[in-house]
């Protein structure tokens, strides 16, 4: 049985079973990429419930694996140099995950190359981009007079879209078939609607999209994983 001891976030957060990958999450939008890859892939794993207030992802057991603060992050017990692994960063999960089992990358190393570069338009472009205009229409800085920072995360969330508008074209899937992309990018579109802001940024005019995300949440493994950890 793995030792996982050496990792302090397993005092406040125990496993239950250390033998299998250890997530700490909650779900939004990045922390429901992990539990739904996990799903895709068919790998065992234990989800602990790390909520976003200050006393779960600022707490010393929860910093001593993402000093960054946020979720999600994991511990796979069975890290590829025979002994644990901590990992942090949605983005980085999911390749771990991709290439530890050799799936949802694509089947050759073109395919890969693209994968990732979808991977990190949304860790780049869309997850930070989106994230502020939530912030500038459904929390505190809807309360800031001044337009222009609402307008800059608007304008700039309908030019993302359009960018993934096209490159859906014709295509079920944005390299072509299921991918780690995919699980990346479309819980992100779908957090418009949490933040109110469909009508703001014209999804409706957008039906590659509105079909991607459609059919994303239709998979079994997505419908599962979307609500892990439970909110409550």
């Amino acid at each position: 049985m793995p030792d996982l001891s050496a990792f302090p976030i397993t005092a406040r957060w125990p496993a239950a079973n250390p033998d299998v990958i250890q997530l700490y999450s909650y779900p939004t939008p990045n922390g429901v990429k992990v539990s739904i890859a996990l799903e895709e892939l068919g790998l065992e794993y234990e989800p602990h419930r790390v909520t976003l207030a200050d006393e779960d992802v600022k707490s010393d057991a929860f910093l001593s694996l993402n000093p960054n603060n946020k979720i999600p992050a994991i511990i796979d017990p069975n890290g590829p140099d025979g002994a644990p692994l901590g990992l942090f960063e949605s983005g980085a999960i999911l390749i771990y995950l991709a290439e530890k089992t050799g799936k949802l990358m694509g089947k050759t190393a073109s395919d890969k190359a693209r994968t990732i570069q979808w991977v990190m338009f949304q860790m780049g472009g869309v997850g930070p981009m989106f994230g502020q205009l939530g912030y500038f229409t459904k929390f505190a800085g809807a309360e800031i007079e001044d337009p222009r920072p609402r307008e800059r995360f608007i304008n700039e969330a309908k030019r993302l879209l359009a960018v993934l508008e096209k490159e859906m074209t014709g295509k079920d899937w944005i390299i072509g078939e299921f991918s780690i992309a995919d699980i990346a990018i479309v819980p992100w579109l779908n957090g418009l609607e949490f933040y109110g802001v469909l009508e703001t940024v014209g999804w409706a005019d957008h039906p590659n999209l509105v079909a991607w995300h459609k059919r994303f949440y239709a998979r079994p493994a997505v419908e599962t994983g979307k609500n892990i950890p439970p909110r409550t």
